[in-house]
């Protein structure tokens, strides 16, 4: 694979929000990365650094703005990726989700069209038969949820996520992602869930699934409902001895990607 030049930062207003976002490459069809909860962009450099495309703090999150005007539900989300879409000048991409990032599925549904391919890693379902995991159910609940943050330690986060991301997640830990945590999370029952992958058959591209076996909260079941939801050409991976990072737990899960992505 060829080298990718160095990744660049941004911070600019899209739509009166300030937004962080990072840059590699300037391919005509970049790979857009989404992150999911309690994590940003940084998650992603080591991919991004292999592939070059975006990969951005959404609202709420790392160093994009957390006002608590903003709109942190899935329909909130799907409304602001095409803003920053338009913002960046950026028509068609090749996109990566992982955990809360499938918000850009609901994206997705909408401008088919407009993804070359995409990789689901250990997403959120947009699917039947869902339930939430107990850390979730506990944010979900007003008044335990706002106890639940107000006491959670970096001893906690570490507890709960890869080394590597550690520092990155509680250095942003701040009111702002707590609250939109919370109200992502309040928004999105089991049934809204289901809805908003309604549309998943839309999608016709090539598609990869990567889900580490020991994810302690999506099940790999999920894995294979979102194989049989989407309608194009998609390969199912379950990652033994990977947990809900795959790429991070292990690294050729990355190198694997890399290559599904370049392959287009």
């Amino acid at each position: 694979m060829p080298p990718v030049p160095e990744v660049e930062e941004h911070t600019e207003d899209v739509g009166g929000v300030p937004i962080f976002w990072r840059t590699a490459g300037d391919d005509d069809v970049p790979v857009l990365y989404v992150h999911g909860v309690p994590d940003n962009s940084d998650t992603w450099v080591p991919l991004l650094e292999r592939t070059g495309g975006i990969a951005l703090d959404l609202p709420g999150f790392g160093r994009s703005a957390k006002r608590g005007d903003l709109d942190f539900t899935i329909a909130g989300y799907d409304d602001f990726l095409e803003r920053f879409l338009a913002h960046v000048g950026v028509e068609r991409v090749r996109l990566v989700v992982h955990d809360w990032g499938a918000a850009a599925l609901a994206w997705a549904q909408r401008f088919p069209d407009r993804v070359e391919r995409l990789v689901v890693a250990d997403a959120v379902p947009l699917l039947p038969g869902y339930r939430w995991h107990r850390t979730a159910r506990a944010w979900r609940t007003r008044g335990l949820g706002e106890v639940v943050m107000g006491l959670t330690t970096r001893w906690g986060v570490k507890r709960s996520l890869p080394a590597e991301l550690v520092d990155p997640v509680w250095r942003h830990w701040d009111q702002g992602t707590q609250r939109a945590i919370l109200h992502l999370y309040r928004s999105s029952p089991p049934e809204v869930l289901e809805a908003a992958g309604r549309g998943l058959g839309r999608i016709t591209c090539p598609a990869l699934i990567v889900w580490g076996a020991t994810d302690p909260y999506l099940d790999t079941r999920f894995a294979h409902a979102y194989g049989e939801a989407l309608a194009g050409d998609t390969e199912v991976e379950i990652v033994e001895g990977a947990g809900h990072w795959p790429w991070i737990d292990k690294p050729e899960v990355a190198e694997r990607i890399a290559w599904f992505l370049a392959a287009a």
